[in-house]
């Protein structure tokens, strides 16, 4: 029984890091669309980031 216990908690204590082991994405959001910009501003594909809006 108490093996089992020491091999339960071990395995909860790894669980945090093998998850964070993956690393997430690491590409550029390239999902972002106009409706997520706040209103003065547009999303820019070069910059990937929404700029303020300029009228002259």
């Amino acid at each position: 029984m108490k093996i089992k216990t020491t091999l339960a908690v071990i395995a909860l204590m790894l669980s945090p890091t093998l998850a964070l082991a993956g690393g997430g994405c690491s590409e550029k959001k390239s999902n972002i669309s106009a409706s997520v910009c706040a209103e003065g501003t547009m999303y820019d594909a070069a910059t990937g980031i929404c700029q303020p809006v300029t009228t002259s």
